[in-house]
């Protein structure tokens, strides 16, 4: 049985009174955010959660039976040549994002894959040409931008309360945070980097959503590696263990020049004496006012507050936003690209792949001790722009 194919880009869509197959879907991965994408799909009325792989044989038959699955695989490989399904999720460590993802969308499957979408750039524009020659639809998990008080964020940014967001400091920092010492996550080959590509994507990510997506032109970035290679700074559970060294950073600082004068500072950490736990959020500056969103402990609502008046006249206002939604929100948007086939060239990973440039930069400006220009380091991206530019028309 092969993939069942949708109509082709562009096509018209169903009226509202064809019947509507059912999407069927598969999932990579067993761990916490393979289940995140099993329970979502579960959610969504008109979904059916067929098919998951994993190499974990205990947890594959558990969730097999919680979900009612019918087809368990050991091999992803399986899974995806098996047919009977429209779109996977890949929730697997970063190294096996663009093999799997590949594949799948060379079988003609729509693809949802965890961030980072790959350890660089090269391999993530390797996947948006796969998705573009097949058709199909690529979306990256940013779950943090769906968050609701991000999202309350960007509403004020939209509504010009603090006009023009020249400069953003935005963190996230840990102070015992390593994933797993000698895991996958501190090798270099496997996971790309240490916190800059973990958890630094996410608020780069955020960062720029609220800020209405301004184009970085340059970046300067340190990175250091004190804790984490003496074996201080370390957590979770001991699992997905290769005996690597500590090969990556644990932390990481970056200035980010934007477009039009604007600038970010961007610090993250997995390990630093600081205080306890976790925090990430965004301090705003704006030419009418600012804002500030923390976010302590994963909390789903942070403290947002926006500052604006002048002088005596200064007003601080706390904003209430709904709980972040999590991985819902992203697996409902992408099942909702996916029934919507005049959407799929829009969503070809093409964004996620400008964070994955953006990443590389930072680490090639770390290593040279040097701002490093973009355009300067992949001469396709302006060659790019220019193609995108022209198809919008626009001129710049």
């Amino acid at each position: 049985m092969t993939p069942r194919t949708a109509p082709a880009n562009g096509a018209a869509e169903p009226s509202s009174h064809d019947a509507v197959p059912p999407l069927r879907v598969g999932v990579v991965g067993l761990g916490w955010a393979g289940q995140q994408h099993m329970e979502a799909f579960a959610a969504i009325p008109g979904v059916e959660l067929v098919a998951i792989a994993g190499q974990e044989d205990g947890p594959r038959a558990e969730l097999a039976e919680l979900y009612g699955v019918a087809h368990a695989y050991s091999d992803w490989q399986d899974l995806v040549t098996a047919g009977g399904i429209d779109a996977v999720s890949v929730a697997v460590p970063t190294f096996l994002h663009a093999p799997i993802t590949i594949g799948a969308l060379r079988a003609g499957l729509h693809v949802l894959c965890e961030k980072p979408i790959a350890r660089n750039g090269a391999e993530a524009a390797e996947m948006v040409a796969a998705a573009r020659a097949a058709g199909r639809v690529l979306e990256i998990a940013f779950n943090h931008r769906r968050r609701g008080d991000v999202e309350a964020l960007r509403a004020e940014v939209d509504a010009g309360v603090i006009g023009w967001p020249y400069h953003a400091h935005s963190v996230w920092l840990r102070r015992s945070g390593i994933p797993s010492l000698g895991s996958w996550f501190t090798n270099r080959e496997m996971a790309g980097g240490g916190p800059l590509i973990d958890l630094g994507v996410h608020v780069l990510d955020f960062t720029l959503h609220v800020m209405a997506e301004p184009r970085v032109t340059a970046v300067s970035a340190v990175t250091h590696a004190e804790l984490g290679p003496r074996g201080l700074g370390g957590s979770g559970d001991g699992k997905q263990q290769v005996g690597s060294a500590y090969e990556v950073e644990d932390f990481a600082s970056v200035m980010v020049r934007l477009e039009g004068g604007g600038s970010m500072m961007l610090e993250t950490s997995w390990a630093a004496h600081r205080p306890s736990g976790d925090q990430f959020g965004i301090t705003l500056y704006g030419t009418e006012g600012g804002a500030d969103l923390r976010v302590v402990d994963y909390a789903p609502a942070g403290s947002l507050t926006v500052f604006t008046g002048d002088g005596e006249d200064s007003v601080d206002r706390s904003v209430v936003s709904p709980d972040a939604p999590g991985h819902s929100a992203v697996v409902t948007t992408f099942v909702e690209h996916v029934r919507t086939p005049s959407s799929w060239a829009a969503h070809d990973g093409s964004l996620a792949l400008e964070r994955a440039r953006i990443i590389d930069a930072c680490y090639a400006s770390a290593a040279a001790g040097a701002e490093v220009r973009l355009d300067d380091l992949f001469p396709e991206r302006a060659a790019e722009r220019e193609t995108t530019d022209e198809t919008n028309g626009t001129n710049r």
